[in-house]
């Protein structure tokens, strides 16, 4: 085991850093807590700083950043060379600029060091250009380096661990919200929490205060006593001055508004223009209103609008789709049992319940599943994605019932079952199909004349013969057991819909049926009387009421406290009745007393103790919730009227011994709200054990992949683990169980019981159904009456047929030849035992045959926060909402909607304002499904921000205009050649952008290979946005305004490649605008592909000109363009064109630069490249930096600016500056500040604040790099 020496401070931050970085690792170090004056036991170990770390092997280094480096594991130091240096970059980032800023302005705050004024003022201003710099880079990022925490994360969190807790109080932190965003992802991670704890954020505090002035004078706080013992002012007074003082405040803003827009107009010119101006002009709506008939092709002769706008470009695309056929695996081919020498590709989508409404969870499911389909489609396969829903039965009659009571004021029972299925088929009818049109809203790519219900007459027929198949088998059988019930339902109800509320102590909890609210939490000890003696055994309960039901006292067999009570009884105080005192391994002698009250009828570990020693099973819980089997006194009570009842009884009787918080899980019905009761009854089960072992072996033999892979240990566990499944439901939606009770009408046969097996027979007509009867018993078969069972299936039972069902199996067809087995199944982790095992094991067992090849798990959609979505957080979005954009107030009202009661509709109506102030913005359908792949990390959940998405939206626009700039550039009469291959007279520029072509194609095709979305997404989105439009279109520019024929042909010719080819790698993601787009340039060859849908995707074969020696050159002028761009940037040179010379180290770099150079000048902006001799100076005057350690630019200023008039421009701005950054201190300063100044007034002081004084630093600057030009 290694040892880590460790300081003994607990805020040591880069304690912290090593603990959590040895969680990542999965290392449990043994710690040493170590003085800085205490020597360590080994003399052949010095340590110069801590933390230090000394392992098994014999390895010893110390620092933080050597240890968590050590003690992290491989993946989170970066997956790749350049992962790896980024990730080395920001731990250096860290450890020399982040932790020194961070640590001074804490301590400051914290009194722990005395330092000057001046020292604290330069520690904050850093901190926050530091966290600007941060939150800069985090605006379009989840974590620092990819889309996984890496060890980038850990040790930049780890820094910021002091100024979070004890700085950056909720003002502050307004100011960097992609930080703070980020942060709470980091430290809300497992391993964070494991070694934090709860983390808890700065609060508005007094000593926090004094930061709102930069933490100017921090010990002035504690200076004044006074203001610590100031009678508190009314909430009336605080309320009427604050009012005031707003007031006040807006009129200074107006006043320093207007200031400031003088100031501006004087020095026009001398601000960058902000890219966020350019982009809300981006965001306006424009509406496709040409008249297009529904299925008809949409118009692109028209001119494009002059910016991207999703209304626009989703408009006719998706009708003209479905009436094409493109969606259909027979389009191309003259049947689905053509051969395709391409492959088969074929997949079910996880059926939504047809109650549902469209959440996140299922667009990304989504996103998924039709990028994937897309993607084989394009490549030419015969593709089928087929659509279906689930009829959902407890959801559905829940709704159908609630809508009966609210229209009729009548019940089920009120209409009878036939009339009651008869309401729910029609509420079917007319709501069913919402569902299937919010998919087709998201573009999802299915055959939607192969739509499944699981009621149809095809797939009802499929669950009746696997039924009657299973259970002439013996695997089906009847027994009573313990079930989840639910008695609003009335009906038992699957594990997967129990919710597990967790209490950390006494808790009032809602129970419907209920006026008052039920106390839960709580343990209650009382004593059972030994019978003729005067001893008593006491034992502990959460559930006092069903101490009615007891038959047993259980102890250990070894607790050495009951051992000479072995083998007696004690007394029930109510019944009279003897209870024997029972020995069993299952009881813990830790917990409470030690004895346990056994009820074997209504708990899961008392029902297994009850078979073990052969108890009564005294059922006092019917299945209304009401007791039975009980005394008078507690008869038709219920059960937790019954729990106050028993309690005061005991009470009374002097048997309670004590009452406790007690932390525990209470089991909630998600349907209903009901608290779950466990009931003996009997019911349907499947035997699993079998089937799970042949769906155990085709994982392990390889038949059967599961990615990730990491899911593994879990299917084994419950595979090798199984239980019987209940199947059971006691509802009238679903599919009716096809057995029947026999009633024979013959003395010679004895009446049967429910739990007898033998009277129960399945069968497809009650005739059939007769005629096996008849053979059983040997009677004819007018001797025998039928019952057949009330109960329905549970919905997973016809789900898990479902891979096979929508084929009509067991009937023979064409499509069940062809389509079954499957290719894939797409699902979330969350559901892999309860509907992915099932289908696997009933595959196998009644097919012969595995359902599908593969199966790719998708992770859990969660908020920016890391939070899960929650109606009660106010962060569960609707997909749609995002798609089409919702104001604050359209939230609201949707909350308003629900089933949320007053405390948390107003809690989530908080959280919305928090996360969505100004509402959500309209995204877009392509927007939102590129962003949701972007996240999908394999195995992480997605911590999704809406941000992000409208990022993407800007993506769109971009793609738009580049498209639209390439369209005017190709000309009108263009005509791409017939093949994308290059010609040999392309240039230095194009034969580069066909190498990052060829290498996205790579990228895209090992992706999908390898279900890695992000890196997917990541390679398109780079090679549009960095490669082609930053890089390329820009280096056209200068060669279509030249009179070089035949090089504008050549580069039209790459450029149609690029666009061509960029729209198709994009279009399984973005199938709107890369359609739009697609539809408006020329094609190669009449023959075509009518749609980007099916036009093939690009492959490696195609797309093989990679050139890696050509790419190092054209980054290495890349760089050198950038160092060109930040001095001018500087120098502020926003239109004026200065010369630039290179000066290279060796000749052979500078020959790469001198075949760049023609585009060096193009994209810096500059008036000539000059590339210098070994030894040549260049002339005075200029500017320098360095691109790198083989090339320094040096930018001539001389004569382009007259320092003499910018020295005195900035001197003004900089006496401005001063004055505007001491008005501010000293308002924010004021003793009152914090307390009476709105929180918004103080948010936007700010930052106001810390602009200000970003631009002083920048002036400063700036004056002294002048001085030196004169």
């Amino acid at each position: 085991m290694p040892t880590l020496y460790l300081s003994p401070h607990p805020d040591n931050f880069q304690n912290l850093r090593v603990l959590v970085a040895a969680r990542y690792g999965r290392h449990e170090p043994r710690v040493v807590s170590l003085p800085p004056d205490k020597e360590l036991g080994n003399p052949s170990f010095s340590v110069p700083k801590l933390p230090a770390l000394e392992t098994q092997a014999g390895v010893r280094v110390s620092g933080a950043a050597a240890v968590s480096y050590l003690l992290c594991p491989d993946a989170m130091r970066g997956q790749s060379p350049e992962a790896s240096a980024l990730v080395r970059q920001w731990v250096s980032f860290a450890d020399l600029e982040i932790a020194p800023a961070a640590s001074a302005a804490a301590f400051s705050v914290l009194g722990v060091s005395k330092q000057s004024k001046q020292v604290t003022d330069r520690a904050v201003t850093e901190l926050q250009s530091l966290l600007a710099v941060l939150d800069g880079h985090l605006k379009l990022r989840t974590y620092l380096v990819g889309e996984a925490m890496t060890l980038a994360d850990v040790t930049v969190a780890s820094s910021l661990l002091l100024p979070y807790k004890y700085v950056l109080n909720q003002s502050l932190r307004a100011s960097y919200t992609n930080v703070t965003r980020w942060f709470l992802t980091c430290v809300n991670q497992p391993e964070f929490q494991f070694i934090l704890g709860p983390m808890k954020l700065c609060e508005q505090t007094t000593v926090v205060g004094t930061l709102k002035s930069d933490l100017r004078e921090p010990k002035a706080e504690f200076s004044e006593p006074k203001e610590l013992t100031e009678p508190p002012k009314s909430a009336s007074q605080l309320k009427k001055e604050a009012k005031k003082k707003e007031k006040l405040e807006k009129f200074q803003q107006k006043k320093e508004k207007s200031q400031q827009q003088q100031q501006q107009q004087q020095q026009q010119g001398e601000k960058k223009p902000k890219v966020e101006k350019k982009e809300k002009k981006d965001l306006g709506v424009i509406t496709y209103n040409i008249p297009t008939p529904p299925g008809e092709k949409k118009d692109v002769e028209s001119p494009m609008p002059d910016s991207y706008s999703p209304q626009y470009v989703e408009a006719a695309w998706y009708q003209w789709w479905e009436s094409q056929g493109f969606f259909k695996p027979e389009y191309g081919r003259r049947s689905v049992s053509e051969p395709n020498p391409k492959g088969l590709f074929m997949m079910c989508i996880p059926p939504p319940n047809v109650t549902g409404s469209l959440h996140l969870g299922h667009a990304l499911t989504n996103a998924i599943q039709d990028s994937l389909t897309r993607w084989h489609r394009m490549k030419g396969e015969t593709t089928l994605w087929n659509p279906g829903c689930d009829h959902a039965g407890i959801a559905t009659q829940v709704v159908v019932e609630k809508k009966l009571w609210k229209e009729q004021r009548k019940t089920r029972h009120d209409l009878g079952r036939e009339l009651f299925v008869e309401a729910v088929w029609k509420w079917k009818t007319e709501k069913g199909d919402r569902i299937y049109h919010q998919l087709k809203k998201l573009g999802a790519s299915m055959d939607w004349d192969r739509a499944c219900f699981t009621m149809d007459p095809k797939l009802s027929n499929s669950v009746q013969e696997a039924f009657i198949r299973l259970h002439e088998e013996g695997v089906i059988y009847r027994s009573t057991r313990l079930v989840n019930w639910s008695c609003a339902l009335n009906s038992a109800i699957s594990d997967i819909e129990v919710d597990k509320k967790e209490l950390t102590g006494r808790t009032l909890l809602p129970v419907p049926g209920y006026e008052n609210k039920v106390e839960f939490g709580v343990l209650v000890f009382f004593a059972y009387k030994i019978e003729g003696s005067d001893e008593e055994v006491v034992v502990a309960t959460t559930r006092i009421e069903t101490m009615l039901g007891d038959t047993a006292v259980a102890v250990h067999p070894k607790d050495p406290r009951y051992k000479h009570l072995h083998g007696r009884r004690v007394l029930h105080p109510f019944t009279a009745k003897c209870l024997p005192i029972v020995c069993d391994d299952f009881v813990d002698m830790e917990f409470g007393t030690g004895a346990v009250k056994i009820t074997p009828a209504h708990d899961p570990n008392d029902y297994e103790v009850g078979l073990r020693h052969g108890l009564d099973f005294i059922t006092i819980i019917d299945e209304t919730g009401c007791l039975v089997n009980v005394p008078p006194t507690f008869q038709g009570m219920k059960r937790f009227d019954a729990r106050r009842a028993v309690f005061q009884l005991l009470k009374d009787a002097g048997l309670v011994r004590d009452v406790k918080d007690n932390p525990m899980v209470v089991p909630i019905c998600s349907r209903s709200k009901d608290v779950v009761e466990p009931l003996l009854k009997p019911q349907w089960y499947v035997r699993c054990d079998t089937m799970a072992r042949g769906a155990a072996e085709a994982v392990r033999r390889g038949d059967l992949r599961i990615v990730p892979d990491f899911h593994l240990k879990t299917w084994f566990n419950w595979m090798d683990n199984i239980r019987d499944w209940c199947i059971s439901r006691q509802l009238w939606w679903g599919h009716r169980i096809p057995a029947y009770f026999v009633t024979v009408n013959d003395p010679s046969v004895p009446p049967g019981e429910d739990t007898d097996g033998r009277y129960w027979i399945s069968g497809r007509t009650e005739q059939e159904v007769k005629e096996k009867a008849a053979k059983v018993f040997k009677v004819p078969t007018e001797k025998i009456s039928l019952r057949q069972d009330e109960d329905v299936l549970d919905t997973w039972f016809s789900s898990g047929l479902f891979p096979f069902s929508i084929f009509g199996w067991p009937n023979p067809s064409e499509d069940l030849q062809i389509f079954y087995p499957g290719t894939l199944l797409e699902t979330g982790h969350d559901i892999l035992f309860f509907w992915v095992a099932r289908m696997v094991m009933l595959g196998l067992k009644l097919t012969g045959k595995l359902p599908f090849r593969e199966v790719y798990l998708h992770a859990v959609v969660r908020d920016a926060h890391g939070r899960k979505m929650s109606k009660s957080l106010g962060n569960v979005i609707d997909p749609l909402d995002v798609i089409t954009g919702i104001t604050l107030e359209g939230l609201h009202a949707q909350l308003l909607e629900s089933n949320l009661d007053p405390s948390e509709t107003e809690r989530a109506k908080q959280g919305q304002k928090s996360d969505y102030p100004n509402g959500i913005p309209e995204c877009g359908t392509d927007a939102l499904r590129f962003a949701l792949c972007a996240y999908t990390s394999q195995g992480r959940d997605i911590n999704l921000d809406v941000n992000r998405i409208l990022g993407y939206r800007h993506f769109c626009n971009k793609l738009w205009n580049a498209t639209k700039f390439a369209i005017r550039g190709l000309g009108d009469g263009f005509k791409p050649q017939p093949s994308p291959e290059p010609s040999g007279s392309e240039s230095l520029i194009d034969r580069w952008i066909l190498s990052r072509l060829s290498h996205a194609v790579e990228l895209c095709d090992a992706g999908f290979q390898a279900y890695d979305f992000p890196g997917i997404t990541t390679a398109v989105y780079n090679f549009w946005l960095y490669e082609l439009c930053d890089v390329y279109l820009e280096c056209l520019k200068p060669v279509f305004a030249s009179p070089d024929e035949a090089a504008i042909q050549t580069a039209r010719n790459v450029l149609y490649t690029c666009l061509d080819a960029g729209l198709r790698l994009l279009s399984p993601f973005m199938p709107f605008v890369t359609e739009e787009l697609f539809q408006r340039l020329p094609r190669r060859s009449p023959s075509d592909p009518p749609s980007i849908c099916v036009t093939p995707y690009p492959s490696t074969e195609q797309y093989c000109w990679r050139n890696e020696g050509l790419d190092h050159t054209v980054d290495f002028a890349l760089s050198i363009i950038r160092a060109v761009r930040s001095l001018r940037a500087d120098y502020n040179l926003t239109k004026t064109k200065a010369d630039c010379y290179l000066q290279c180290l060796d000749p052979g770099t500078a020959r790469s630069v001198s075949c760049c150079s023609s585009y060096i000048r193009t994209l810096s902006s500059s008036n000539q490249v000059l590339v210098l001799e070994p030894g040549q100076a260049p002339p005075p005057g200029c500017a320098v930096a360095i691109a790198s350690d083989k090339c320094t630019v040096h930018l001539l200023l001389k004569g382009l600016i007259d320092a003499e008039k910018e020295i005195s421009k900035l001197a003004s701005k900089k006496a401005e500056l001063q004055k505007q950054i001491l008005r501010l201190q000293e308002r924010m300063g004021s003793p009152d500040y914090a307390a009476k100044v709105p929180a918004k007034v103080q948010e936007a002081d700010a930052a106001k604040l810390k602009q200000s004084e970003t631009e002083l630093r920048k002036s400063e600057e700036a004056i002294e790099n002048f001085k030196k030009m004169l």
